[in-house]
């Protein structure tokens, strides 16, 4: 393998060019919510198709991201970001040729697998560059921009919304991939382990099937009903083939992750930390960026600029606080503290309305980024060191699988929970079918007909609002919970000897 611990003079130039290759992938992740309602508009797309045109990225990203690391380990870390930046890009151009809902997500899911080559090789490629000293504060900074990164997304999506359509914010993914594949062939140096086991094909392909049943099932639980049979029959068959991804990793010889690490009670903490986490960071921000702009009334770039509040929190808690209080309080406090100030923050947000301050929006937004930095570091430091160099790219693989489907099911969770008490609470009598289908869709769609459609329309977005932000604290919390419980087990069985 190679492996280089190279002096500081050589390793901020490929810390800075990992970060911009993070920050191109995960800025898309939040980067299409503030062009959501512009899209719904031109698309016509309903509620559940604009939770697909993020959820596409999204799940795609968190499928492939273990076969995708290892892939990075096997045959170079350095080759796997060309070549996911290079299908980013050319898939970002792709999206700005048709006003199409369903070529939308379909351009969405391929900018995903772009995205899954990128991720893992970003962390690994620090991991194995970086000295063991230098290590720690590396992680911390790349564990900052990942949080960060979808803000300054938001905020560049916001700017671009301005002066120009929703496709200027693909423009914006293909200057990034270009700067980061420059970047790459300049400053990163190759790293891989040619003697790697060969993938895991049949894993892949299980744990590819069973979240897609899951996620899809989830997404249109509202428009098909949450006991339908065909929900009923996704979610069990995705579950089934799950269970059936996990028997499978315990049997063969080089599993793709194997089941077993998660014996190892800070990797296990440190997964369910990110896992759940991002379930509520990313279903939230998918939220509010539609509450800002089609309930307050806020222009794409103002309501970008409304959450930086949250990065503000997020970067110096991240970079700085995180690692200083681990220090003296452990990794698993530091973690469950910050989950518990993000979930009271999110109980905070439930008190916004329409005609809600902004300064009330600000007293949620900064402890939720404060929270998320504090939980952030230690638990994907937890993952990483959990792991030999040689599968640096898996353990990376396996901290980004946990934000990704956490973010991918938050915000199908979340969506869903807003969407099925949107179309519940709705008012739409009197009004021709067709127009009570459009309304009951999506609010920007309901917004259109105006008057009492539209009122009742926004009342009822709110009312689901409030709906999703208790089901994210409550994630949050139940975070914290097994974190303590994990923790607790640790140090249990360390001071008994076993």
């Amino acid at each position: 393998m190679t492996d280089t611990l190279a002096p500081s003079a050589r390793t901020k130039p490929v810390l800075a060019v990992t970060c911009l290759a993070l920050a191109t992938v995960v800025a898309a992740v939040a980067s299409l919510n503030v062009a959501i309602p512009s899209i719904a508009r031109d698309t016509h797309a309903s509620q559940t198709q604009l939770s697909w045109m993020v959820d596409a990225y999204s799940l795609v990203f968190a499928a492939l991201l273990l076969p995708a690391g290892a892939i990075g380990d096997r045959y170079g870390r350095r080759r796997a970001l060309v070549v996911g930046l290079s299908l980013f890009g050319a898939a970002s151009v792709a999206a700005m040729c048709w006003a199409d809902a369903d070529w939308l997500i379909a351009m969405r899911a391929v900018l995903g697998l772009g995205a899954a080559l990128v991720m893992p090789a970003t962390l690994s490629t620090i991991t194995s560059t970086f000295a063991e000293k230098d290590r720690a504060k590396a992680v911390g900074t790349w564990a900052g921009v990942a949080g960060a990164s979808a803000i300054l997304g938001l905020l560049t999506s916001g700017l671009v919304l301005e002066q120009w359509s929703w496709r200027a914010v693909f423009v914006v993914n293909v200057v990034l991939a270009v700067a980061a594949v420059v970047g790459t062939l300049r400053a990163v140096p190759e790293s891989a382990d040619p003697e790697a086991p060969g993938i895991d094909r049949t894993g892949a392909l299980l744990a590819v099937v069973g979240l897609a049943a899951v996620v899809y099932a989830i997404i249109e639980a509202p428009t098909e009903g949450w006991t339908a049979p065909r929900t009923v029959v996704l979610l069990g068959a995705g579950v089934f083939v799950l269970a059936g991804y996990v028997a499978w990793e315990l049997r063969v010889r080089d599993p793709l992750l194997d089941p077993r690490l998660f014996r190892h009670r800070g990797f296990a903490a440190g997964t369910l930390t990110i896992t759940l986490q991002f379930f509520a960071f990313f279903g939230f921000l998918f939220l509010v960026l539609q509450y800002l702009q089609l309930v307050v009334g806020n222009r794409p770039i103002v309501a970008a600029l409304s959450l930086v509040p949250m990065a503000l929190g997020m970067m110096p808690s991240a970079r700085v606080l995180a690692p200083r209080l681990a220090g003296r309080i452990g990794a698993a406090r530091t973690s469950a503290l910050g989950l518990l100030i993000a979930a009271a923050a999110f109980g905070w947000l439930t008190t916004l309305d329409a005609s809600s301050s902004y300064w009330v929006l600000v007293g949620g937004l900064v402890p939720l980024g404060l929270g998320a930095g504090l939980a952030m570091t230690p638990a994907t430091a937890a993952i990483t060191d959990a792991l030999p160099p040689e599968k640096q790219g898996v353990g990376s693989a396996t901290n980004d699988l946990s934000r990704e489907l956490g973010g991918a099911l938050g915000i199908a969770v979340l969506g869903s929970l807003l969407q099925s008490t949107y179309r519940a609470r709705l008012h739409v009598h009197g009004l021709p079918p067709v127009l009570a289908d459009h309304a009951r869709s999506s609010l920007a769609l309901a917004a259109r007909l105006g008057g009492p459609v539209a009122a009742s329309a926004r009342n009822a977005f709110v009312d689901g609002f409030h709906y999703a932000l208790w089901g994210g604290a409550t994630a949050l919390v139940v975070a914290a919970a097994g974190v303590f419980l994990l923790d607790g087990r640790r140090n249990h069985e360390g001071a008994t000897g076993r």
